[in-house]
């Protein structure tokens, strides 16, 4: 039976080639990758070169080249199949085949066929919601009563759940299919003489929640009154988690490339009020606290989130944790802000009490990251004293040691250090103690790292030459992303969007990466390339990243900048051939020389930005 390839690419994921490769090869570790004896051919000196970032193995001698997949069927002459079971084995991931029979398989795979999968069950329980939605009068009056609006109510799929025990009986006659439990939407509740079903959500307003894909994977339902709980959520299953999903992001996607930024609520309603009073780049989280998986997914969205909170004491713990989840990803081209307003309001009621403009005041008078960070530190200190300052020292020290590095952290680095009055040195030095900047090297040149990196017997990275460099800036681009898909983290939703909207070759994969970060994050070459099975691009990016296969990585930060060049100088000749469009509109359409003027002005600002060295692949 074959194996779904989206099960391939998931377990390569999760592999970790230097650890399968050797338990049969002595590896030693040269820069960012590990080279040794190549298994398949006898040699003397080690051209087998394994790279943990791209999940690959190479050598160089004989050109056998590989994921963990690969190497075992290679090196232990195992099937595919047999390859895949043992791998996943290892990670306690079930593989979805079975030894079954081929008449019981034709059988278990009519019976699939006729069952709902997880999401066509939460589609169908969504609408038939949204159905006695029409019919519920005293829901209707609710919501009209938040003042909202049949269309807002429409556009984000709300309904009614009846009050009835077993109302979704009529909505799935087979009431016992374990779907309808394994998808939150049934209760069993088990006694001493039988089992009993019952729906889990019953006379409460539904919302549903989907994912970036649209697919409603659960729901949150709000009672029509005040018991309690007042909102209760889907629990988790295999296509909900409340850790990882944020509501409204789906909704939001237009509105936030609009407005610029997120504004992460605490509620519902929040959200589907605010997309009725103007602000419809608005998320809420699912009934938990903000994680670092919610921030990394909001961040491939958008560069700028503002997080709102009440201003009471729990408003202040949630912006707290917000804080703690966002710091790691606090880099400089991003911006986190934290809204807090009066106690006796949430975004809706403040908006309707002050209007559009005043709420709109508030979000750009939020407190910066830097700002909250340096308050957080400061509470319960008395800087008149020694101690005082020593304990705002103490505090700050895990908050500005979660941040990555750059300019922001150094700037705050400073602030502290000036509240504490101490020098930055002197306060790293107690931070850290002397020895660590002692330790530290004082200059690491490149071309000897990369000389101690390389296997014997291969060139230098710095070889790639020209024989490598591809032709059109947008295929080294797509080479930096596939190589590490990481950067796109960098890259603005215009960036991404500007890219995606290329012609093929290039718009496609990137197109197709941009939806791999989105819904996976960053994945090492040899899961991208087992995604890509059957893919329009596969061809393409295969054909790029060969030349790359077994060599040493580029340096990180050094592989952003070329990325972040290269983008700009995409954008740069996108915006001379607008300009050369805007001045022949002109000779008919006076407003096209505004026109003109403007895409001059932002090409200037990029050019000044993108001064590549020369005979570096961002000046081709």
């Amino acid at each position: 039976m074959a194996i779904p390839q989206s099960f391939v690419q998931e377990l390569i994921a999760r592999a970790d080639i230097v650890e399968i490769v050797a338990r049969h090869v002595q590896l030693k570790k040269t820069g960012a990758n590990f080279v040794g004896l190549c298994p398949f051919h006898n040699e003397k000196s080690p051209s087998f070169s394994v790279s943990p970032s791209k999940q690959f193995y190479h050598c160089f001698g004989c050109g056998k080249t590989g994921n963990a997949i690969g190497f075992l069927m290679e090196h232990a002459g195992m099937g595919f199949i047999d390859a895949v079971e043992d791998l996943a084995q290892e990670f306690g991931m079930q593989v979805p085949e079975d030894n079954s029979t081929p008449q019981e398989r034709a059988r278990q795979a009519q019976q699939k066929q006729q069952q709902a999968t997880l999401s066509d069950v939460l589609e169908k329980a969504s609408a038939a919601y949204q159905k006695h939605l029409r019919g519920a009068q005293r829901a209707i009056d609710y919501l009209k009563g938040r003042g909202l609006t049949g269309r807002v109510a429409k556009r984000f799929g709300l309904g009614y759940a009846p009050e009835g025990w077993r109302s979704l009986a009529s909505v799935f006659p087979e009431y016992d299919d374990p779907l309808l439990v394994e998808s939150g939407l049934v209760i069993v509740n088990e006694d001493a003489n039988e089992a009993k079903r019952y729906d889990r959500f019953r006379d409460r307003v539904m919302f549903p929640i989907r994912n970036v894909k649209g697919q409603c994977i659960g729901f949150g339902g709000r009672v029509l009154g005040d018991e309690k709980p007042k909102y209760l959520n889907s629990p988790e299953t295999p296509v909900f988690s409340k850790g990882r999903e944020l509501y409204g992001l789906f909704e939001a996607r237009d509105a936030l490339r609009e407005h610029g930024f997120v504004l992460v609520t605490e509620g519902y309603m929040d959200v589907v009020a605010l997309a009725q009073l103007g602000f419809a780049n608005a998320v809420a989280t699912l009934g938990t606290a903000c994680t670092t998986e919610h921030v990394q997914k909001l961040f491939r969205f958008t560069d700028s989130v503002v997080f709102s909170f009440d201003g009471d004491e729990a408003g202040q713990r949630a912006a707290r944790k917000a804080m703690l989840a966002a710091l790691p990803m606090a880099t400089d081209v991003r911006s986190v802000k934290f809204l807090f307003l009066p106690v006796e309001h949430d975004p809706d009621s403040y908006i309707r009490e002050h209007g559009k403009d005043a709420f709109a005041r508030c979000i750009t008078e939020a407190t910066p990251l830097s700002r909250f960070l340096l308050d957080v530190a400061h509470e319960g200190c008395d800087l008149a004293t020694a101690e005082g300052r020593a304990r705002l020292a103490s505090n700050a020290k895990p908050l500005w040691e979660a941040m990555p590095a750059g300019a922001l952290k150094q700037q705050i680095l400073i602030e502290i250090a000036d509240l504490v009055q101490l020098d930055s040195q002197d306060l790293t030095d107690i931070w850290f103690g002397r020895q660590r900047r002692a330790s530290a090297p004082a200059s690491s040149p490149r071309a000897s790292a990369a000389s101690q990196a390389r296997p014997s017997g291969t060139k230098a990275s710095g070889a790639r030459g020209k024989q490598r460099l591809p032709i059109h800036r947008t295929d080294h681009a797509a080479r930096l992303l596939l190589n590490n898909l990481a950067a796109m983290d960098s890259l603005s939703a215009e960036d991404q969007q500007m890219l995606c909207e290329l012609d093929a070759p290039q718009g496609p994969l990137f197109a197709w990466l941009e939806a791999q970060w989105h819904e996976h994050g960053a994945q090492p070459w040899a899961a991208l390339l087992a995604g890509l099975e059957g893919h329009p691009s596969q061809a393409y990016a295969r054909a790029l990243m060969n030349d790359y296969l077994g060599t040493e990585d580029i340096d990180p930060q050094e592989s952003l900048q070329e990325l972040r060049a290269l983008v700009n100088r995409i954008q740069i000749d996108q915006l001379k051939a607008q300009e050369t469009a805007a001045i022949e509109a002109a000779k008919t359409d006076p407003a096209a020389l505004e026109r003109y003027r403007q895409l001059q002005a932002r090409r200037r600002t990029l050019e000044a930005s993108s001064k590549a060295p020369a005979g570096s692949p961002t000046s081709l």
